[in-house]
């Protein structure tokens, strides 16, 4: 079967479920995009056109990925990974700054926002690493090789600062935890958030209180044989010392947008017409959608311009508004699919990087996915992240793009080897 045709072997159903979204995604931007004087679909003037071009010249970037040697992802992951970490690096001296933040290179009318395409490369060459027969995620050196590949871009990308983007990298946690890593380290992420969130709810003395009746209920539930009050003592200090620095880590270390996000997620001294407004509008504009939706191109909100940069990260408010909460619902489902085909997809691969990589890639597009539209809905805090294949932008669809068909590559190639 070595000889049969990329086309053949290729997952189509992916293919058909990136395509939807793609073109989907192309007319709900127009739909958030359009003037008063109803430019076409296809106006390069527009930003409908311009998405238009940046999917266009997506289709040769494809036939690029499933033309190509797929062993060369392999070969050169740590050559992507090290280039990507130079374009990180040369932020700092040739970015330009938009609202603060050092994260895209402008070349005349064309900007690129390196991040995006060095997750690819960051997942590359953890996979690259993984896949190594005597890597052990058991093994604590190992731990530390895994989370420093991770870790690397992300310091470069918050010193831009972009806080939003270096969120992403640590979806990458979850295929390690696929390829062995410790469940206690998922355990202690979560613990982390969950005590700073209630650090800001509740007063710290409280919150240490219900931490020790906790885990004295926990010390007197475990066998005798196998309680140790040191250890106990240890994680009660450390949650005391833990809770007690939240506070001034919000005041001192975040930064002013960032507190006002926190607050507006918690309704906590904020004006719904200043740090608020973006956030109380999109919520307007998805409940104003009711059950079906007001209609293509007819969604009030939309129209008026009342949800600010619509086109972007707020996408999805144009869902629920003018499709109503079946549409939103059709859309999720449509993501939720695509992700558990290439989880499907992944757990068939007879290579460990290739599988890895088919992880990486569902993780990376689940972050997006989970924190973009989350956001929206007043449960998680808002942050600049772009709605997979349906957010305006050339450097996220391509990103994307390359992201998911190189996966697909990968796929067709263990079947074209089996």
């Amino acid at each position: 079967m070595k000889n049969q045709k990329v086309t053949n072997s290729i997952d189509w159903i992916m293919v058909l479920l990136y395509a939807t979204l793609v073109i989907m995604g192309l007319t709900t931007i127009y739909s958030a995009s359009l003037p008063d004087n109803e430019a076409s679909l296809f106006d390069l003037g527009q930003v409908s056109g311009k998405q238009i071009l940046f999917i266009v010249t997506s289709i040769p970037l494809i036939i690029v990925i499933l033309t190509i040697d797929a062993k060369i992802y392999d070969k050169y992951a740590f050559v992507f990974y090290g280039f990507g970490l130079l374009l990180l690096l040369g932020l700092f001296p040739f970015g330009k700054t938009i609202k603060g933040q050092t994260n895209w290179y402008q070349f005349g009318g064309f900007s690129m926002q390196p991040s995006e395409f060095v997750k690819i490369a960051t997942a590359l060459v953890l996979s690259k690493y993984l896949s190594d027969v005597q890597i052990n995620l058991k093994n604590f050196n190992h731990q530390a090789v895994a989370f420093g590949i991770i870790c690397l871009p992300v310091a470069l990308i918050m010193l831009q600062p972009d806080a939003g983007s270096a969120l992403i990298f640590f979806s990458l946690t979850l295929a390690l935890y696929r390829e062995g890593l410790p469940g206690a380290y998922l355990a202690l992420g979560g613990g982390a958030i969950a005590l700073f969130i209630l650090a800001l709810l509740i007063k710290p003395v409280a919150l240490i209180a219900i931490s020790l009746v906790i885990l004295l209920a926990a010390y007197f539930m475990t066998r005798r044989a196998h309680r140790n009050p040191v250890l106990y003592a240890v994680i009660l200090v450390g949650i005391s010392a833990y809770v007690f620095s939240v506070d001034y880590v919000f005041e001192n270390v975040l930064e002013p947008h960032q507190k006002d996000r926190i607050n507006v997620l918690f309704g906590k001294d904020v004006n719904m017409q200043k740090e608020g407004y973006n956030l109380n509008q999109a919520q307007i504009a998805i409940g104003s959608g009711g059950w079906t939706g007001k209609g293509y191109l007819e969604g009030t909100q939309t129209k008026g311009g009342f949800v600010p940069e619509q086109h972007t990260d707020y996408i999805f408010t144009t869902v629920g508004e003018e499709w109503g909460f079946a549409g939103s619902v059709t859309v999720i489902f449509l993501f939720v699919c695509l992700l558990l085909r290439i989880m499907y997809r992944a757990e068939r691969q007879k290579s460990k990087m290739s599988r890895t990589y088919g992880y990486c890639v569902a993780s990376i597009l689940f972050m997006h996915f989970f924190v973009n539209i989350t956001m929206l809905i007043r449960l998680f805090p808002t942050v600049g992240v772009p709605l997979p294949f349906f957010s305006y932008g050339g450097s996220s669809l391509w990103a994307f793009t390359l992201l998911l068909f190189i996966f697909i590559k990968m796929d067709a190639n263990q079947v074209n080897e089996w």
